[in-house]
């Protein structure tokens, strides 16, 4: 089960919550913290899961699916300058003394503007910036190029384990979600070119695990409602 840290006066409630540096999230083990690079101030969102725990993700670092000990939320500075984003986010992991493999993702957008939602155990983070966005089809090719750091980046901690399928499942729930929140929010989007997603759950120990997370499950439909409040704060400040 994940640890419910006692509440902080004057920290963020479960519902929906703005961060300080050294806040932690509600209902995550998870931490706003900053660094300095090339003289800028910058921060990073860190998830301490520690052992027991896995993620399905696009992460930049640590993407796919596999035990993860933490996930990194990292905001870069825009037009990003390096060619080794793994690398980068490695770098900033050793830094917090983040052990074993992680998820690492990237954002230009301002970290500290992040917004989280709680829907019975289930939390969703969102870091987003909205100025480039658009349809998922349209008609121009896609490019072979690596792209610009994610721009709506979801995190989602569940407190069950999930099967393979349902981790899947997961992904599919939140991004759908993602996009009914941008909607609401009258925007004419399904989301940017850059958009990434982890969804963290504890390991199932050889056991099946949940086997669905779709969202008409009772999982699936938590995680939903999560993201979409969170996604949905975060686009109204945009919109």
């Amino acid at each position: 089960m994940i640890d419910a840290p006692e509440p902080i006066v004057g920290g963020p409630d479960e519902g929906s919550a703005m961060g300080s540096p050294g806040t932690r999230l509600p209902r995550q083990r998870g931490e706003l913290l900053t660094r300095q690079e090339d003289g800028l101030g910058l921060h990073h969102l860190v998830w301490r899961l520690g052992p027991g725990w896995r993620a399905c993700s696009s992460a930049v670092l640590g993407g796919g699916i596999g035990p993860r000990a933490w996930i990194l939320n990292a905001q870069v500075p825009g037009g990003y300058p390096r060619l080794d984003p793994e690398r980068h986010l490695a770098e900033i992991a050793a830094a917090e003394a983040l052990d074993g493999a992680g998820a690492g993702l990237m954002t230009a957008a301002d970290v500290t503007a992040y917004t989280a939602a709680d829907d019975g155990g289930v939390t969703a983070t969102v870091t987003s910036g909205l100025g480039v966005r658009g349809w998922a089809a349209v008609p121009a090719e896609g490019s072979a190029l690596p792209q610009p750091p994610g721009t709506v980046n979801i995190v989602v901690t569940l407190p069950v384990a999930l099967s393979d399928a349902a981790m899947v499942n997961a992904v599919a729930a939140a991004t759908e979600a993602k996009v009914q929140a941008l909607l609401d929010a009258g925007l004419d989007c399904s989301g940017t070119p850059t958009d990434a997603v982890c969804v963290a759950a504890p390991d199932p120990g050889g056991h099946p695990g949940e086997p669905f997370a779709g969202p008409r499950s009772v999982w699936g439909a938590r995680l939903a409602r999560a993201v979409h409040r969170a996604v949905l704060e975060s686009a109204l400040r945009q919109a």
